[in-house]
């Protein structure tokens, strides 16, 4: 008897301590409630005053236990007091790496505020303080907005047993965003709402793989379109690297574009025409002198240096050096070498000052990407103190520490390529149609690039409209691209 009153006592304290005196099961004490941070705003959008709320807010994940391992971070903009709340548009908004977080999107273009970096890419973004704009052509008068952090990025983490290699791969991270995607549609009421998604770069990458993962685990939900900034869809155009002969043409126009704008190349002529003539030569010429490699003859050899010369605006004998192949590293070294200044990669607009002349690429790293991001992380994390009241006890990771990425490739030799699945949700959901954004000065996803990959993967290109802009990989710098790719999306998202 008293071993069963033991026993008794045992089991009451177990159970109290599984469960409070309301019956409802207690959180583990080891992971912290989600936060949410709301306010309510007002700005002027496409000509029109919006008021829209605010809502920073984490949200868990699990596993197939049903245990939390990951805790998302959003910030969602929604129009307030809509009565068509359920059905008014919603995009979600996120970046790449993988590892990137949601801040260039977000303060660079598609956010109620922006912070603005110098349009003609000459000026470094310097110290502090920085300028931060409302955005009046932002479109949150036509779909509310929702920015995603994957795992590993901006505030959201891993959280009790939660491991990477749950969700830092291909596969994982675009059911992660999925399940996100769903969630939030979930709870916000918002499944008859049409539905975008817009991606830069990797978040291309991601973006095709959402699309598809979004069809099952039971619960299909079917996308109204896709914005691809920068795409990324197939990585064998954009890897430059020895030997990868598709690389030398896809990035062939860009580098006679950026060649171009530096009055190297081309002089005379508008880009428009200077790059058609550089796509004709790629295809025409080019691609078979690459693939008959030392077969070629020696005129025909002569005969694509001298063209290459033309559209590089490098010396020939460099090119001929390199065997009619100039990797984009030394491209971005020579062009300029005259001047002592060595090209962006995520946009051939802008140079900075390497310490060593005789290189044969850039030492110090992309100038196209530290002479703005400190204006962008600076402007966040103001914005976020002051404007969206949001306090947290950990930093916001711009770029994400993320432990080894797992592609899905399965140990082969292959290039990561997400564009058959593209192909594959738009033939199954006959209504989805896509927007491709295209810099023309973008060194790591080049604008043939976008064109050689949506045209040989059985895409429905009837559903498909690329666009394209006198910047780089992140358009939106340029101040007049800025305003073109803010017309092209709400033409995208509104017409019929």
């Amino acid at each position: 008897m008293k071993h069963l009153y033991s026993t008794c006592l045992i089991f009451t304290f177990l159970l109290c301590s599984t469960f409070n005196f309301y019956g409802q099961e207690q959180k583990d004490p080891k992971i912290p409630e989600p936060k949410k941070f709301t306010t309510q705003h007002e700005g002027t959008f496409g000509g029109k005053k919006i008021a829209y709320t605010a809502t920073g807010s984490e949200m868990h994940l699990t596993n197939s236990k049903n245990e939390p391992t990951g805790s998302m971070w959003s910030v969602a903009y929604t129009k307030s007091g809509s009565i068509e709340q359920s059905t008014r548009p919603v995009t979600f908004v996120f970046n790449g790496g993988p590892g990137s977080a949601s801040m260039w999107l977000h303060m660079g273009f598609f956010g109620p505020k922006v912070v603005r970096v110098d349009s003609d890419a000459v000026e470094d973004d310097g110290g502090a303080p920085y300028p931060i704009d409302e955005n009046k052509f932002g479109l949150l008068d036509i779909t509310d907005l929702v920015f995603i952090d994957p795992i590993g990025t901006g505030y959201s983490q891993l959280i009790g047993n939660g491991k990477g290699e749950e969700y830092w791969g291909l596969n994982q991270d675009a059911q992660s965003v999925a399940t996100f995607i769903r969630q939030w549609v979930t709870e916000n009421n918002r499944w008859m709402s049409p539905k975008y998604i817009a991606g830069e770069s990797f978040g291309t990458t991601r973006a095709a793989a959402v699309s598809q993962a979004l069809e099952g685990s039971g619960q299909a939900l079917a996308l109204n379109g896709l914005i691809l900034i920068s795409q990324a869809l197939d990585y064998e155009g954009s890897t430059s690297i020895d030997d990868n002969i598709t690389s030398y043409v896809t990035y062939m126009p860009t580098m006679a574009a950026t060649a171009w704008y530096h009055k190297k190349a081309g002089q005379g002529k508008t880009l428009e025409a200077f790059a058609q003539e550089a796509r004709d030569f790629a295809y025409n010429e080019y691609v078979s002198a690459l693939y008959k490699g030392d077969l070629i003859t020696p005129q025909e050899k002569e005969a694509i240096s001298q063209k290459l010369a033309y559209f590089y605006g490098i010396d020939i004998n460099f090119i001929k050096r390199a065997n009619n192949r100039v990797l984009t590293g030394r491209f971005k070294k020579e062009l300029l070498r005259d001047r002592g200044v060595a090209l962006g990669t995520l946009d051939s607009r802008y140079y900075g000052d390497d310490p060593d002349d005789t290189a044969d690429s850039p030492e110090l790293g992309d100038a196209s990407s530290y002479k703005v991001s400190a204006a962008y992380t600076a402007a966040l994390n103001h914005y976020f103190t002051n404007d969206l009241k949001i306090i947290m006890n950990r930093p916001y990771l711009t770029s994400g520490r993320l432990s080894s990425w797992d592609w899905g490739a399965g140990g082969e030799p292959m290039y990561v390529k997400t564009s058959r699945r593209l192909a594959n949700a738009m033939r199954r959901n006959e209504g989805m149609k896509v927007l491709v954004a295209c810099g023309y000065y973008d060194m790591i996803t080049p604008f043939f690039d976008a064109e050689f990959t949506f045209s040989r993967n059985a895409i429905p290109m009837d559903r498909v409209k690329l666009t394209y802009y006198e910047g780089g990989h992140m358009m939106y710098n340029h101040q007049p691209d800025f305003e073109k790719l803010a017309n092209d999306i709400r033409a995208f998202i509104t017409e019929k």
